[in-house]
């Protein structure tokens, strides 16, 4: 059997980024954060995702395309210490999430 991840969140992704969000695309990220990031962190069970580079280089991104809007779900993937964890920086339209990715990721 696959090793499944565990989910964690920054704290402000919760208290802004999923305030702003219409209830459709809320449940979107909540289907992404309880089944394909525990699954299938790399290769997102087919969704398009992307490694990140630069200042945010080890991290990926899930493209979400809704209503004509472009959000990216950013995150990172820890394989060690255990247990094997994703951590959700943000999720958002496409520029704020990768702004608020930066201004969340660790020194």
């Amino acid at each position: 059997m696959k090793s499944r991840y565990l989910i964690k969140s920054h704290r402000l992704v919760e208290e802004q980024d999923l305030r702003e969000l219409t209830p459709d695309i809320l449940e979107i990220f909540e289907d992404i954060r309880q089944s394909v990031l525990i699954a299938d962190p790399y290769r997102c069970l087919g969704l398009p995702n992307h490694s990140l580079r630069g200042e945010l280089a080890n991290y990926r991104a899930v493209e979400i395309d809704w209503n004509g809007v472009a959000y990216r779900l950013v995150y990172r993937i820890y394989e060690t210490p255990a247990p094997k964890r994703v951590v959700i920086l943000s999720f958002a339209g496409h520029d704020p999430a990768y702004d608020r990715a930066l201004e969340r990721k660790p020194r």
